[in-house]
């Protein structure tokens, strides 16, 4: 049984807590033998960044920050120059020890704001050598929709991506 979560928007006092949850993320990934995220890859200055330019969502269970996601209104390193009929959600993270389902409850609160601001699909991706991900999103209805071979990763680097889509219902 999934506990009972909350939502709200992370502001820059949050900034501490998304960054531990990323690390812990990142360290849980390293230690399944998951070559994806790195601790300190992603730092204060760029949840200061996703904060101010868009949207990052906390989710709250028993006193504490179960986790976050990223919720973007265009994603062109990743989709290219598309139509406004999408939200893209990055960095996705659930807390070790978090309720179960909490990644689906995250998920769900992404579908909801996207569906609220008029956009009709959910889009995301994930690293091209991560099949238990792309398998996780696939169980929640998503689609691969096409590759993304030379995603850039910053400083020059690059890797490939898998293309997930999932179309929503209407506002009702």
């Amino acid at each position: 049984m999934t506990a009972q979560l909350s939502f709200r928007r992370a502001d820059t006092g949050d900034v501490d807590v998304l960054v531990a949850l990323y690390d812990g993320a990142a360290r849980w990934m390293i230690e399944q033998g998951i070559d994806q995220w790195k601790p300190g890859q992603k730092d204060a200055d760029h949840f200061r960044l996703r904060i101010k330019e868009g949207e990052v969502w906390l989710a709250l269970g028993d006193d504490s920050v179960a986790g976050a996601y990223e919720l973007w209104w265009d994603d062109e390193p990743a989709w290219g120059v598309q139509p406004p009929v999408a939200g893209y959600v990055h960095r996705l993270m659930v807390r070790r020890g978090a309720p179960a389902g909490t990644g689906g409850a995250l998920l769900a609160h992404a579908e909801r704001r996207i569906v609220d601001a008029g956009r009709s699909h959910c889009r995301l991706d994930c690293v091209s050598s991560n099949p238990r991900l792309r398998a996780y999103y696939e169980g929640h209805g998503y689609a691969v929709v096409g590759e993304q071979p030379f995603k850039s990763g910053g400083a020059g680097s690059s890797y490939a991506v898998t293309l997930l889509e999932k179309r929503l219902g209407a506002r009702g």
